[in-house]
């Protein structure tokens, strides 16, 4: 009587103030998220795209020393979204995650900045021909403390603002189901918008105007963020953690190993559900079971040593729920499919490497007086993106929708074997452009002077950059809809996290796979695949048709795991406001197929 009470008071509370209550998330919400976005990696990418210049040509570090700094921040910066998705999931919430994050990331961004600003924290200018001063201990500190700021705030924010935004979205509600995968689109382009701004703009300021004002607007932008962000708060669907993920799936796995050598139930009715203590991790619907790896369906069943009595909570060690059962169902058969994406990565990771040096080979002027730097040469492959995804937003789902009948177009898989085909072939013309440019090199005599131009112009590497934008913008996107819709709902922040540590692992695979390539493909006579000084006398092309092969091969493991993937099946309960659920519908994930 007295809830009742208090919830008509509060009814009369709004109709006396003229208010009523609205539903929290929905497109309202996205303004604040996108500036957020668009401001952050403005700030992110900023901030380190161009930082190698920074600490050889104004810290003077060695180039090996800086690299490698990089690269160990860049290490760092891969591991932390797991410990970020840890502690949204867990207890903080996405919403408080970012929030932190996103202020330990600016008090690391002004740290540097203000280094960069205030002479007595760099070594002093290089004076001639003579030997430059290399930062000291304490102008080193302020580097790294700043670095590992940027590492543990980004670990805080990847893994969360993604997720944060489709969870604005109810997926209980019939009419949000094609916003979600909508919001995935529209994210990446936004992303993408404000990476294009910050390779061609803040590299410019900072090559040419000074790093004080070059770092200045990414910190400035980073603050902006978090003031955008935090702005939406009230308008904000909050969603509350749940406890550790990763403890429920590890109580799965002993509770079923502990129960190896009971027999499997007749009937699956008969496992052990809860909807009480299933209630906080299964907001938008319920995992219902499936017959894959019955051998993990016995951590439900109850015997008599689970000592069950009504209304009691069983120990979770020994027993678990089906829903439990299925959410690390659900992880272990995500990981082929997750993994299969890694090779991507890794073919795109060349842009920033061979296919730099190429550029770096050839005739890059526009005009007599201005040529594109090959670095800025990203940009194709970004436009390219960006161009795709309002392609696909704007009529391709609509063309795919008269085929399939589905309300997305197609399915995330499908778009995900899309974007592996368009790798593959972007790869493949990589090799042939590259035996034309040497062909050119040849012809002119060219092939023993590594540092001269050869008169061959740069818009021959537009396909193989332009065609990587276009594979991104099928697959990346499918890859992380995929990691998301297909997570436990509880584990979502965690899911992105495992989106960016396959990117991570791509890239480390990149790394790999150009040392040995180099190691063993080195001949007696000097001569190699992978040459360091001279490109003209490499063999690249190989390189680049090794990398298709593989990813070949990939594709073909990719629809294999794709035919035998089981969609989660969730049991959902669409309700309308102000009313009892008006129905339950069992979806093999339905959302998203």
């Amino acid at each position: 009587m007295e809830e009742q009470s208090k919830n008509k008071i509060s009814e009369e509370e709004k109709q006396l103030h003229g208010r009523p209550s609205r539903p929290k998330g929905g497109l309202i919400t996205m303004p604040f998220i996108f500036a957020n976005e668009i401001c952050e990696k403005l700030a992110v990418v900023g901030f380190h795209a161009n930082m190698i210049s920074y600490l050889t040509t104004q810290l003077h570090l060695p180039l090996t020393k800086a690299a490698n700094t990089l690269t160990n921040f860049a290490g760092t910066s891969s591991l932390t979204p797991l410990l970020g998705a840890f502690v949204a999931d867990s207890f903080a919430g996405r919403f408080w995650t970012i929030t932190f994050a996103s202020i330990i990331y600016q008090i690391g961004m002004t740290l540097l900045t203000i280094s960069a600003i205030i002479p007595t924290l760099r070594p002093p200018p290089c004076k001639g021909e003579e030997v430059c001063v290399v930062a000291d201990t304490a102008q080193l500190s302020i580097l790294y403390i700043a670095l590992l700021l940027g590492a543990l705030g980004s670990g805080g924010i990847r893994p969360c603002v993604v997720a944060f935004g489709a969870d604005q979205f109810d997926e209980s509600d019939p009419n949000q189901t094609t916003k979600t995968w909508n919001y995935f689109n529209w994210y990446y382009f936004c992303m993408g918008a404000a990476v294009l701004v910050a390779v061609t703009v803040l590299v410019y300021i900072q090559d040419n105007v000074g790093w004080g004002l070059g770092l200045g607007i990414p910190t400035v932008a980073m603050f902006l963020s978090v003031i955008a962000f935090v702005g939406g708060f009230r308008l904000y669907r909050h969603l509350d953690p749940s406890g550790s993920p990763f403890t429920r799936l590890i109580q799965v796995a002993v509770a079923a190993f502990r129960k190896r050598k009971l027999r499997m139930v007749s009937d699956p009715i008969l496992l052990y559900s809860n909807d009480e203590i299933d209630a906080p991790i299964s907001l938008d619907g319920k995992l219902t079971h499936t017959k894959h790896m019955s051998f993990l369906d016995k951590a439900a069943i109850v015997t008599e040593q689970d000592n069950m009595k009504p209304g009691q909570i069983p120990n979770p060690w020994r027993l678990s729920t089906v829903h439990r059962v299925e959410e690390l169902k659900s992880v272990i058969r995500m990981g082929p499919i997750g993994a299969s994406g890694i090779l991507l990565i890794t073919a795109y990771a060349q842009q920033g490497t061979f296919s730099l040096q190429q550029a770096k080979t050839m005739n890059r002027h526009l005009t007599k007086s201005f040529q594109i730097p090959a670095g800025s040469m990203s940009v194709f492959t970004t436009v390219a993106m960006l161009c795709t995804i309002v392609f696909y937003d704007r009529l391709f789902v609509k063309l795919a929708r008269r085929v399939t009948g589905l309300e997305r177009g197609i399915t995330f898989l499908h778009r995900m074997g899309i974007g592996f085909v368009i790798s593959i072939i972007a790869t493949l013309v990589a090799g042939f452009i590259e035996i034309k440019r040497k062909h050119v090199a040849m012809e002119h005599g060219l092939l023993d002077k590594p540092h001269t131009v050869v008169p061959i112009s740069f818009l021959w590497l537009i396909p193989q950059y332009s065609l990587h934008g276009v594979a991104e913008a099928f697959m990346s996107i499918g890859h992380l809809e995929f990691f998301y819709d297909q997570a436990p709902e509880s584990m979502r922040s965690t899911a992105t996290a495992l989106f960016w540590m396959a990117i991570s692992i791509g890239n480390y695979v990149s790394t790999l796979l150009v040392t040995l390539v180099h190691k063993f493909s080195a001949k007696p006579d000097g001569s190699n695949w992978l040459p360091d000084n001279n490109l003209n006398r490499g063999r690249l092309e190989y390189f680049y048709w090794l990398i298709t092969l593989l990813q070949a091969v990939n594709f073909v493991y990719y629809l294999w795991c794709a035919k035998i993937y089981t969609y989660k099946p969730v049991q959902v309960h669409h309700s309308k406001e102000g009313s009892s659920p008006v129905r339950d519908e069992l979806q093999l994930s339905n959302r998203s197929v």
